[in-house]
């Protein structure tokens, strides 16, 4: 497939773009060289070769998800600016 200068144009106007002639002509030259590069990838054999969802190994970094013991009501609540029966106390944002 081959791009040309008018459909970069109709690409440009549909992104609400204003290309000059002269952006055209180059977007039409880098647009068609990197498809010319994706042709010659698809020349080669991957038969052999596996699906992947990496191109190299991925492994887990992150630690184990073991369970702690948390802050009672009482201790989450000891800064707290104001609170009442160990919740947090803030504005009142509903109107009646």
């Amino acid at each position: 497939m081959r791009i040309t200068s008018e459909y970069v144009g109709q690409i440009g106007r549909l992104s609400r773009l204003a290309l000059t002639d002269a952006e055209k002509e180059r977007l039409t030259t880098h647009l068609n060289a990197i498809l010319a590069h994706f042709e010659r990838l698809q020349e080669l054999d991957t038969t052999q070769v596996p699906p992947t969802a990496h191109s190299i190994p991925m492994e887990n970094v992150f630690r184990d998800d073991t369970p702690r013991p948390g802050l009672t009501p009482a201790e989450a609540t000891a800064a707290a600016p104001e609170s009442a029966e160990d919740m947090f106390v803030g504005p009142r944002i509903v109107e009646t």
